[in-house]
């Protein structure tokens, strides 16, 4: 976690509200040492900017490590089809792969 660049993104939060790529580099910039951190800022991304498409694979794969499985399932299931309706196939099948391996560590349980 390097706090410059975390001054420097909340900066540029203040200065650009609007653009979700800053909020998400914040929370990627917290994803590590401060995982609860940057599931707050990418729940704040899925409220405020529901077609920042990146957000749905990270949102996901955090809340499945913190045990909330039944979020994760319906984050997955939202990007896949937000990747389907914005016809992005790259996001679409990386979506899904991880959706597919969310399942099977399911049958694991």
């Amino acid at each position: 976690m390097n706090n410059t660049r975390i001054q420097l993104l909340l900066q540029f939060i203040e200065e650009q509200p609007d653009d979700p790529f800053n909020v998400y580099a914040l929370a990627m910039e917290y994803r590590d040492e401060q995982p609860a951190q940057a599931l707050q800022y990418l729940e704040k991304l899925l409220d405020q900017h529901p077609t920042y498409l990146p957000t749905y694979y990270k949102a996901a794969e955090l809340l499945t490590e913190r045990n909330n499985r039944t979020e994760a399932e319906t984050v997955y299931l939202r990007g896949i089809e937000l990747a389907r309706e914005q016809k992005n196939e790259k996001a679409f099948q990386e979506l899904n792969r991880a959706y597919r391996s969310f399942q099977d560590e399911e049958d694991d349980y």
